[in-house]
């Protein structure tokens, strides 16, 4: 009878053993999930906390690379300003030395422009104290000098070059030798020679004919008629000048030197006498 109540009341006393063995299962479920949703949720935190931290490490690289930028800039730019000033310190000492410069060409001018005056003067005196030489050509080199000392349109330098040429030309006339055809007057005659410069010792002359030879007395400031011994020497001193013959020496006479300083403080006087 026992047997077959609790084969009755089987599936009741079943169904409440489930109901006990189910209770404390869902009991002990709950802690596991709320540790798990803690740890996910834990996760997450930690998560969202590396992207943050990447991306704060990410812009602290950039500003670091900005920095580093900017800072390369700055040196460079700290450089450049040094060298410009550097420059412009330069420049500023050009400056006072140009207006300095600038102010000893102006008294240089001054003392200059009427040394070359005196210049061209005493070229004209000595031209026309010296052996009677081409002449036309010196006469025209003084009076060019003398026009161009008046332009405006050429620099000091220039005309200072200009009047150191001619100089260096006259002295090229005191060592060289030179032959050249030209007018000769005398006594209001007026004929075609062959003219022969031995530096500024002797200036000797040949008519075309070879009829008549001579020479310039710098002492009585005239012509005067050689003899005809002397004509085969002037000959060749003519042939020489022209590269027609060897330099050789020359046997011809040398009148008395004049004192030409002298001369030319007479002709000074002249000039400035009232």
């Amino acid at each position: 009878m026992n047997r077959n109540r609790l084969q009755r009341n089987l599936p009741a006393l079943l169904a409440m053993v489930c109901m006990i063995s189910q209770t404390p299962i869902q009991v002990s479920a709950d802690p596991l999930i709320q540790s798990i949703n803690s740890r996910t949720k834990n996760q997450q935190q930690e998560s969202r906390l590396q992207h943050r931290i990447e991306k704060l490490d990410d812009e602290t690289k950039t500003m670091l690379a900005e920095y580093q930028k900017l800072s390369r800039e700055l040196e460079l730019l700290t450089i450049y300003n040094n060298q410009l000033q550097r420059i412009i310190t330069s420049q500023e000492e050009e400056k006072i030395s140009i207006a300095q410069q600038m102010k000893n060409l102006e008294q240089t001018q001054q003392e200059v422009v009427p040394l070359m005056l005196r210049m061209v003067e005493w070229m004209e005196t000595f031209v026309q104290l010296d052996h009677p030489f081409l002449p036309q050509e010196r006469q025209l080199r003084v009076s060019q000098l003398r026009s161009l000392m008046d332009r405006s349109d050429i620099s000091i330098g220039e005309k200072y070059r200009r009047v150191l040429e001619a100089y260096q030309v006259e002295m090229e006339y005191g060592r060289t030798i030179e032959a050249y055809r030209d007018e000769l007057q005398t006594d209001n005659n007026t004929r075609t020679v062959d003219f022969l410069r031995v530096g500024r010792v002797g200036l000797y002359y040949q008519t075309l004919d070879r009829l008549e030879i001579g020479q310039w007395n710098s002492k009585n400031e005239s012509w005067e008629v050689l003899p005809s011994h002397y004509g085969m020497a002037i000959r060749n001193g003519l042939r020489i000048a022209r590269n027609q013959a060897a330099p050789d020496l020359l046997r011809l006479p040398i009148p008395a030197a004049t004192n030409l300083n002298t001369s030319m403080q007479a002709a000074n006087k002249t000039r400035t006498a009232p």
